[in-house]
């Protein structure tokens, strides 16, 4: 009799315990060897770290993890996975004539995109809502299969389902084709799933709202409908972003922006902000303590031009890299032989090396900060525009380091304490920093990569900070640290950066003479803290709900008459105000003192001063403060001494 000996695979625990297994052996057997308890719980595995269904054979040693429904990141994939088909197979039982497309898992929920003849309503995201849950409660199970290509071409064919057959075209010729069903709905996909519709909370979700979408992104193709949805693994989860939700279109900065007369934008400035008197006020103030900051840290400042050659641009490696989000300027000279080819700048970098390539520079003279309030424009699609955060001219807090290598580490170590003085400052306690290596699209070999990423990593930890890989995600010239802070409703803001770049000064010939009396190649760190004034400034007015601290708000006092004969007191008490620095202003309008308050809290005015008859036989003010209900009085000489220091900028309270 003929013995059939199985290959095995070696699986190796979390609590590093190793056992065999016989090969292709699926997780779900895995977990029903270890105990049924954990049969039960598993909802999916991590092998060799990849997410994996527990339906899927396992070829090869690995380490793996049973995942429960305890292990959120997993667990929130699939739960938000799943109900993207679940909706997709709602959608199609309720009208059966609509295509179903693709269904990505994305931040907080998912969507599906739809070709449907007849827009989705908000009736209609009802209906699907409540269809989704018949499906999650009819616990059906899930089940999946590999098929080939054409089996599962000539399968979508049949089901006029085009959509589908385009993406298993596009699917490379040695992927698997997946096929997944639950119920009698079948749906295209990777996976992996959860077993059966009943896992899915069905109180843990809701359907958001409705956006059109191209097929593919392509706006030569057909328009789709996209529905999204947010989910969490239960009702308490889901409440709480909701309220986030609820909480963050009140702090809207656009909405803030018109209540507070800060801004607008408009079509014949597609991504450009038209600033306010107010508006314009918080972006200077800003600029300002960012000036006396940097100066304060041993920066210089310099202005560089905002229409260069693309000569500059092609010799530092934009022009190849970078030339599809830039505005290109094309020039007829009169008389010239040929037309003048300009760029706006979209960053301030190659201009920054020419100011260090005037004149010999010594070891002595690095490390040399070099700062610029840089006015930049980068093309950005018209449907990524979004208020002041996402636009297409902008300014940057922006600055380089030229420094010697072994300077890479104490320049880090400063400029991070630097930022986190600034975001202090400004009302931000909490950053985190994100580690982003290198892009595919690249200039440099890989040992230059690996030098500058190795310094930056290494500068990093030893200025007593950790980091989270972000992979990809870096400059085409060199990695960087990306500054993520927390705003006032838990929100992550990406804002500030830095670069350890050793490919510019390289290209554009950048040097300095060493104690050896060498030419040497400087390193180029590039950093912001706040990333753009325009974002940032978006930032502040959403995190701080428009109340922005007295000394940045750009009306920080009214005073307001409550009758005619107070007129000549109230406009004395600006005077006085204003020869303070306080920005002032007075309300004499034949109107009732609590229409004006009223006015004036809208627009987050902090402090409104009420002046009538008595508050001038006092030499007095009644006092209401934003956000307060009962007003105070004060002798006008004390709130004059509150105010002014109030109005000093946190740098200036430091100073003094």
């Amino acid at each position: 009799m003929r013995t059939i000996i199985m290959s095995q695979v070696t699986l190796t625990f979390p609590d590093g315990n190793q056992k065999k297994f016989d090969t292709g052996i699926t997780s779900q057997e895995v977990a029903s060897s270890i105990a049924p308890s954990l049969l039960k719980k598993a909802i999916s595995s991590t092998v060799n770290g990849k997410h994996f269904d527990l339906s899927w054979p396992i070829k090869e040693d690995a380490s793996i993890a049973i995942n429960t429904i305890k292990d959120t990141e997993p667990a929130l994939e699939l739960v938000r996975h799943d109900l993207a088909h679940i909706m997709a197979r709602a959608v199609q039982e309720i009208w059966p004539d609509v295509k179903v497309t693709i269904g990505p898992v994305i931040r907080d929920g998912w969507y599906y995109d739809f070709d449907r003849k007849d827009p989705f309503t908000a009736d209609d995201l009802i209906l699907i809502e409540k269809k989704m849950k018949e499906i999650i409660n009819a616990r059906d199970m899930v089940k999946t299969e590999v098929w080939s290509r054409q089996e599962a071409i000539d399968y979508y064919k049949k089901n006029n389902e085009p959509f589908k057959v385009e993406l298993i075209e596009s699917i490379p010729g040695d992927e698997p084709i997946r096929m997944y069903w639950h119920g009698n709905w079948q749906d295209l996909c990777r996976g992996p799933h959860l077993q059966h519709t009943g896992q899915v909370p069905a109180d843990g979700f809701k359907l958001m709202h409705v956006a059109g979408a191209y097929w593919r992104g392509d706006s030569n193709r057909e328009q789709l409908q996209r529905i999204y949805g947010c989910a969490f693994l239960n009702k308490e989860q889901l409440k709480i972003h909701l309220n986030m939700l609820e909480e963050a279109a009140k702090r809207d900065h656009r909405k803030l922006g018109r209540e507070m007369k800060l801004f607008h934008m408009q079509e014949e400035a597609p991504g450009q902000i038209f600033w306010h008197p107010n508006g314009w006020k918080i972006y200077t103030t800003l600029q300002d303590y960012m000036r006396r900051k940097q100066e304060q840290d041993g920066y210089v400042e310099v202005n560089t031009p905002q229409l260069v050659d693309r000569k500059l641009w092609e010799a530092s490696g934009h022009w190849e890299k970078y030339q599809e989000n830039m505005f290109i300027v094309e020039v007829d000279e009169e008389h010239a032989r040929e037309k003048a080819v300009n760029a706006l700048k979209p960053m301030n970098c190659p201009c920054h090396v020419q100011v260090y390539n005037q004149g010999l520079k010594s070891y002595r003279d690095l490390p040399l900060r070099m700062a610029e309030f840089g006015s930049c424009n980068r093309y950005e699609p018209s449907g990524a525009l979004h208020g002041v955060m996402r636009v297409r001219g902008f300014t940057q807090d922006d600055a380089h380091i030229f420094c010697r290598e072994d300077q890479i580490e104490s320049e880090t170590k400063k400029f991070i304490n630097f930022l986190s003085d600034v975001y202090k400052d400004l009302g931000f306690e909490k950053f985190s920093i994100k580690f982003s290596d290198r892009p595919e699209k690249r200039s440099g070999s890989n040992e230059v990569w690996d030098k500058a990423e190795d310094a930056l990593k290494s500068a990093t930890i030893a200025a007593g900070y950790e980091f989270e890989i972000n992979p990809g995600e870096g400059a085409f010239y060199g990695p960087k640290l990306e500054f993520v802070l927390t705003d006032a409703i838990g929100r992550d803001w990406q804002c500030g950066t830095l670069q350890v770049d050793f490919v510019l000064p390289d290209r554009l010939d950048a040097n300095y003479i060493g104690e050896d009396g060498n030419k040497h190649r400087p390193v180029m760190l590039h950093r912001a803290c706040l990333g753009s004034f325009e974002r940032f400034i978006g930032i502040l007015i959403e995190s701080f709900a428009g109340r922005l601290p007295f000394w940045l708000a750009p009306r920080q006092v009214v005073v307001a008459a409550i009758v005619s004969d107070a007129n000549d007191y109230c406009e004395n008490v600006v005077s006085a105000l204003r020869a303070k620095g306080i920005r002032a202003e007075v309300d004499l309008r034949n109107e009732k003192i609590n229409y004006k308050v009223r006015e004036h809290s809208v627009s987050k005015v902090p402090v409104i001063l009420a002046c009538g008859m008595k508050e001038i036989a006092d030499q007095t003010v009644s006092v209401r403060r934003l956000g307060e209900k009962h007003t105070k009085v004060e002798q006008l000489t004390e709130i004059i001494n509150q105010l002014t220091e109030e109005a000093k900028s946190p740098d200036q309270l430091a100073f003094n």
